[in-house]
């Protein structure tokens, strides 16, 4: 099936809006999906990394946002038999919807600050607002939202470091700088002036193919003490920010990426659209938001980094709820959504016996099993026809479009309280199922019975149980000895506020 992505990029507008097409673009390929974007502006830089990612670009004739570019995205939509629409740009309005949605095509609108008068899509996502319904209250009744970080769409390789631990040392001594693809305004020169003031600090300056002030950033950062270094255009973000202690950046699309690999930084709003971002994740503690470019100076710049250099703490905390935020499978959960794939559970029954066994004997999940043997048939059967007829024992199934997904066993103590264990089927691991998998459950659970809390016990070693109940909102309380080995012990309480996960 084919995805077309209708988004531009300039100078002027950045690149921001095909960046996070671009990661959606990816996770449908992922899924065996085609993608071409429909674009009437782009940057050779863009050209080149889409064209690079095996992504086919139709150029368009239309001005953005008119009705004549509705219809000749609309043809070409029906020409290439796409299934869905992905919109993407703040001269996409409610006419612009309602054109697409009038010639039958489905409709995914990306949107930041709900700039659109009224809403038709089919799916409206936010990404920076989690509880932003109010933004929306105009839209029609076939309209759903996606919203909130959970759903952010970050590129394919940020996914792989869900289960990385970040170091966070006395004192900073890396920081990244990146204020997006074409930064018009050039405020990376006022970011390295600030810094020039740090020579103990190594300095990576990333400046993107579409700007146009690469030659002049080169020449200022050559004054400095041979500590900052300008890379243009590069395609290891990810692996800049883990090496990286501290960042300054755009709030734009980055801030997310900043947010998943538990960066600590200060961020900078370039353009209205941005503030959203900058004011979630400051509230959250997960960044630092230093307001609009316009008010901020090299002096206060310097105060603000200085400060974050200096406080691990304050690092340490930062990095800690940025990477709770953001776990980087929002495309995937996209996708998902696009596919009519979602994640159901549902009680366990009789014909759930055979999956569950083979679930259980997955080598995978025998290897950070506190019993590492294989279960009999005989066994399983007898344990099986147990826990279905104990009133305390609830043994929840997931699904995906009606395949097995995984299944959540929740055994009630007498104080009230429970023990969580869960797993993921093979062909779903790697989507980040299993904090989705776990929120689901335990939402159910704490709502449906007398239960207050919720415990987990991990070998050291499950790095991916690890990630998947942190990033579900349970906290580690230290290591505890179970079943006679080491583990690591995470509560969930019933008077927390559940993380907004999958």
């Amino acid at each position: 099936m084919t995805l077309l992505f209708r988004a531009d990029a300039s100078i002027a507008i950045g690149t921001g809006h095909v960046m996070r097409c671009l990661a959606l673009a990816q996770a449908w390929q992922g899924a065996g999906g085609k993608a071409l974007f429909a674009m009437e502006e782009a940057t050779p830089s863009i050209d080149a990394r889409l064209r690079g990612e095996g992504f086919e670009i139709a150029q368009l004739k239309a001005t953005p946002g008119s009705p004549a570019d509705a219809e000749e995205t609309a043809a070409l939509a029906h020409t290439r038999d796409a299934s869905w629409v992905v919109a993407d740009s703040y001269k996409f309005g409610a006419d612009y919807q309602a054109g697409l949605k009038s010639r039958g095509l489905k409709v995914l609108f990306l949107d930041d600050y709900g700039h659109a008068q009224h809403y038709s899509a089919d799916l409206v996502l936010n990404q920076n607002i989690q509880d932003g319904e109010a933004l929306y209250r105009d839209r029609e009744p076939h309209t759903r939202l996606l919203l909130g970080p959970r759903f952010a769409l970050l590129r394919r390789e940020f996914a792989a470091w869900r289960a990385w631990k970040r170091a966070i040392p006395q004192t900073a001594q890396r920081l990244l700088v990146t204020m997006g693809g074409s930064d018009p305004a050039n405020l990376t020169r006022q970011v390295v002036e600030a810094i020039l003031s740090f020579p103990q600090v190594q300095t990576t300056v990333v400046v993107g193919g579409s700007n146009p002030h690469l030659p002049e950033l080169r020449t200022l950062a050559a004054t400095g003490n041979g500590n900052i270094w300008i890379e243009e255009d590069v395609t290891n973000m990810d692996e800049l920010m883990s090496a990286a202690d501290v960042a300054i950046a755009a709030a734009g699309t980055t801030s997310w990426e900043l947010t998943c690999l538990g960066l600590p930084a200060l961020l900078i709003v370039v353009a209205s659209n941005q503030r959203f971002a900058a004011e979630e994740l400051h509230r959250c503690g997960a960044a630092v938001n230093l307001g609009n470019a316009a008010d901020v100076s090299v002096l206060s710049l310097s105060s603000h980094l200085a400060n974050l250099i200096d406080s691990q703490h304050i690092r340490a905390a930062m990095s800690e709820r940025g990477k709770a935020l953001v776990d980087g499978c929002g495309a995937a959960r996209v996708v998902r959504v696009l596919r009519n794939q979602e994640l159901r559970i549902r009680r366990a029954i009789e014909a759930d016996c055979k999956p569950l066994w083979e679930l259980a004997n997955d080598p995978t999940v025998r290897a950070v099993a506190f019993s590492a043997a294989p279960i009999l048939w005989e066994d399983h059967i007898a344990w099986f026809k147990a826990k279905m007829q104990t009133p305390t024992c609830y043994l929840l199934i997931a699904e995906i479009q009606g395949a097995f997904a995984g299944q959540v066993r929740v055994e009630q103590r007498q104080n009230g309280e429970g023990e969580i264990n869960v797993s993921v089927a093979r062909q779903f691991r790697g989507q980040g199922l299993g904090s989705h998998l776990i929120d689901l459950a335990v939402r159910e659970l704490l709502d449906s019975t007398t239960m207050a809390r919720l415990h987990a016990y991990i070998l050291p070693q499950n790095i991916a149980s690890r990630s998947a109940f942190e990033n579900a909102g349970f906290q580690s309380v230290g290591e505890v000895r179970q079943k006679g080995f080491l583990a690591l012990h995470y509560i969930r309480a019933r008077n927390e506020e559940f993380a907004r996960v999958g």
